[in-house]
C-alpha cells in the first residue's frame, strides 16, 4: 500500500532527526538527562525513540478502570519493539455519573481539557510518538484531537466495551438504568425492581455496553484509521485485550519507522468512512460534535451537512442497542467491526483504499473478517435492517444552522404538538416525573448548548425518563444541548444557533406549535414571521452561568455546535 509519508517540512523521523533529541542529546542536555535518571531511566533507553503513553484511567467509573493494566502491556510492546516508553495522565469525566447534575457541563469541556493536555505533554517532552489509552466518551475524541495537533506517529487504543449485565432474563446496559427512574416514577415498576436493575447493570470495568458514544467513537477510530481494525471492539476484561494492547505498543513503532502520521492517514475519505460506521450501526448523534472537531484539527473540510448525505446512502446493517437488540460483546463475537466493514465494502459503501494504522488499507483489513454462524448482530449483504442511517440532520426557521436527530426506523417522522419550554433540564425533568408532560406534547430544553450551558449537556436522563414513563412514540423533545449515544425516540439535539447566542431557540413560548417533518428535514416553529421578528428584537442575552474558570473560559470561547462546539480564539473564529 501506498501510504501519505510525513511532509518534508515536518521532516523525515529518522535516527539523526526525533524530536526528542532535541531535549536529550549533546552535552548541553546533560542536566534534562540527569532528571531523567533520577525517573529511573538508563543511558541506553535515552537513546532510543520516546514513546508517550497518554492515559485516561481514572476511578471514577468503570469505563476507564482497566487503562492502568492496559498501558502496562503497551509499554512491554514498545520496549519489545525498540523505543523506550514514558507514561503520563490526562483528565476523564463520567458521562453517566454525571448525567442530569451540574457536574455533567464539564463533560464537553473535558474533551478540550484533553486534547490539551496530550498536545501540551507531547510539545513540552517532545515525544518521538504517542500511544493514547481512552474509555468513556469524551476521551476518545479528546485524544484523537491531541495527536492529531502533534502529528507524530500515533494511534488510539480503546479499553473497551462492558460486559453486559442480566436481570430477570434479559441483557442490560446502564441505558436500562436510566429509563427504570422514569418507570418506577410512573409507577410501572416498584423500588425492588428498580434497586436490582441498579445492582446489575453494570458487572465490571469497561464502557457503556450499546453503541452509546464511547462504542461509536471508538468504531469510529478503527474506520477512521487511527486505531487498528479489531483492537477496539475486543472487550475490557477479555483475556485478549492484553495482547492487543501489546501489539500497540509495537505497532507504534513501526508507524515511527515508516514515518507514518495521523494527518497522513485522516483524509477526507477516511471521515467519510467513519461517518458511514456511524450510520451502519445506529451509532451516537455525538459522533457528529466529534468528527466535526477531529476534521478541524485534521485540517480536513467536512460540513455538518456531510452526515446527513453519507447517512441516507448508508443503509443500518447493525441491530445495535439503543434502537436494536444487542450490545457491542454480542458485535464482538458475531466478527467485530471487520465484518461490518466487510458488508459496507461489499456493497460499496465506504473507499477501501483508505490507509489504517497497520500499513494495509481498508478494504485488506476487512478481508480478514470472520463470520460466526448464526450470527444475527450484524444483517447480510444487501439485506439491512433500514435502507438509510440514523443520522439525519434537520434545518428549518427553529434550526437555521441544523439540529442532529438518529432515527432507528420505527419512530414517527412527523410531529406537530404544542411547546413545553424549559429554560434548564432539571425544570423538565422535574415535571416528567411529576407527570406533566401529557402525550402530544414538544419539550423544549435551552441554555444548555455549548455557550449556554455551558458544555452542552447529554440529556439521557431526560430521555430514559420520557421512554420509561411510555411517552417514548408519542412526545417530542427539541433542545439546543446534546444527548447520549443511548438515547432513542424523537429526540432533536444540537439546534443552532442556540438560545444564549440568540437562535430561534430562544424565542418560543409555552403553547406554540411545533413541527417536525423528518421527511422534509425540517422543524419549524408555526408562527408568523412577524411575531418571530418581534420576539427578536425583544430578547435579551442572559448573563453566563460562569465568569470565571474552565467554565467560563469555554463559554467565552467555544463554537457553535455545526461547527463542532470548537474552541476559537479572538483572532481565529475559524479554528
Amino acid at each position: 500500500m501506498n501510504i501519505p509519508r510525513g511532509t518534508e517540512d515536518e521532516g523525515a523521523m529518522t535516527d539523526g532527526n526525533l524530536p526528542s533529541h532535541t531535549i536529550l542529546r549533546g552535552p548541553s542536555r546533560a542536566p534534562a538527562r540527569a532528571m531523567l535518571r533520577g525517573a529511573g531511566y538508563s543511558e541506553e533507553d535515552l537513546r532510543k525513540p520516546i514513546i508517550g503513553i497518554a492515559n485516561t484511567w481514572i476511578e471514577t467509573m468503570p469505563c476507564n478502570l482497566n487503562l492502568r493494566r492496559l498501558a502496562k502491556q503497551v509499554k512491554d510492546g514498545v520496549r519489545a519493539a525498540g523505543g523506550t516508553p514514558m507514561e503520563f495522565n490526562t483528565i476523564a469525566i463520567s458521562d453517566g455519573v454525571t448525567m442530569g447534575t451540574e457536574g455533567m457541563k464539564a463533560s464537553l469541556i473535558s474533551r478540550e481539557v484533553i486534547a490539551d493536555s496530550i498536545e501540551l505533554v507531547g510539545r513540552g517532552q517532545m515525544f518521538d510518538g504517542i500511544v493514547a489509552l481512552v474509555g468513556c466518551d469524551k476521551t476518545i475524541p479528546g485524544a484523537a484531537m491531541g495527536v492529531l495537533r502533534l502529528n507524530v506517529p500515533s494511534l488510539v487504543l480503546y479499553g473497551g466495551t462492558i460486559m453486559p449485565g442480566h436481570y430477570a432474563g434479559r441483557d442490560l446496559t446502564i441505558v436500562d438504568v436510566f429509563e427504570a427512574v422514569g418507570a418506577h416514577a410512573a409507577g410501572r415498576i416498584d423500588d425492588e425492581q428498580l434497586a436490582a436493575i441498579e445492582a446489575h447493570a453494570c458487572p465490571g470495568a469497561g464502557a457503556c455496553g450499546g453503541q452509546f458514544t464511547a462504542n461509536t467513537m471508538a468504531m469510529a477510530m478503527e474506520f477512521i484509521g487511527l486505531s487498528p481494525m479489531g483492537s477496539n471492539s475486543v472487550p475490557a476484561i477479555d483475556p485478549a485485550k492484553d495482547e492487543v494492547a501489546r501489539r500497540a505498543g509495537e505497532l507504534v513503532m513501526q508507524l515511527l519507522d515508516m514515518n507514518v502520521r495521523p494527518r497522513d492517514i485522516t483524509t477526507k475519505s477516511a471521515f467519510v468512512n467513519a461517518i458511514a460506521s456511524v450510520a451502519a450501526s445506529g451509532g451516537s448523534t455525538n459522533a457528529v460534535l466529534h468528527l466535526l472537531a477531529m476534521a478541524r484539527e485534521a485540517g480536513v473540510e467536512l460540513d455538518i451537512a456531510d452526515f446527513d448525505a453519507v447517512s441516507t446512502r448508508t443503509p443500518l446493517y447493525a441491530d445495535l442497542k439503543p434502537g436494536g437488540r444487542f450490545v457491542a460483546y454480542d458485535l464482538y463475537q458475531a466478527g467485530g467491526t471487520r465484518l461490518l466493514a466487510k458488508r459496507l465494502l461489499d456493497q460499496g459503501l465506504i473507499d477501501g483504499s483508505a490507509a489504517t494504522t497497520s500499513g494495509r488499507t481498508l478494504a485488506q483489513e476487512a478481508a480478514e473478517a470472520r463470520e460466526t454462524p448464526g450470527q444475527e448482530v450484524i444483517r447480510p449483504a444487501g439485506e439491512p435492517l433500514k435502507e438509510t442511517g440514523g443520522l439525519i440532520i434537520l434545518h428549518g426557521n427553529l434550526a437555521p444552522q441544523g439540529s442532529v436527530v438518529k432515527l432507528f426506523g420505527y419512530e414517527r417522522l412527523f410531529h406537530r404538538g404544542p411547546a413545553r419550554v424549559f429554560d434548564c433540564e432539571e425544570d423538565a425533568m422535574d415535571a416528567i416525573l411529576a407527570g406533566h408532560i401529557a402525550a402530544g406534547d414538544v419539550l423544549v430544553i435551552r441554555y444548555e448548548g455549548p455557550r449556554g450551558g455551558p458544555g452542552m449537556r447529554e440529556m439521557l436522563g431526560i430521555t430514559a425518563a420520557i421512554v420509561g414513563a411510555g411517552l417514548g412514540e408519542s412526545v417530542a423533545l427539541v433542545t439546543d444541548g446534546r444527548f447520549s449515544g443511548g438515547t432513542r425516540g424523537l429526540m432533536l439535539g444540537h439546534v443552532a444557533p442556540e438560545a444564549a447566542r440568540g437562535g430561534p431557540i430562544a424565542l418560543v413560548k409555552d403553547g406554540d406549535t411545533i413541527v417536525i417533518d423528518v421527511d422534509s428535514r425540517r422543524v419549524d416553529l408555526d408562527i408568523p414571521d412577524t411575531e418571530l421578528t418581534r420576539r427578536r428584537a425583544a430578547w435579551q442575552e442572559p448573563a453566563p452561568h460562569y465568569k470565571g474558570g474552565v467554565f467560563g473560559r469555554y463559554a467565552a470561547l467555544v463554537s457553535s455546535a455545526h461547527e463542532g462546539a470548537v474552541l476559537t480564539t479572538p483572532d481565529r473564529q475559524d479554528l
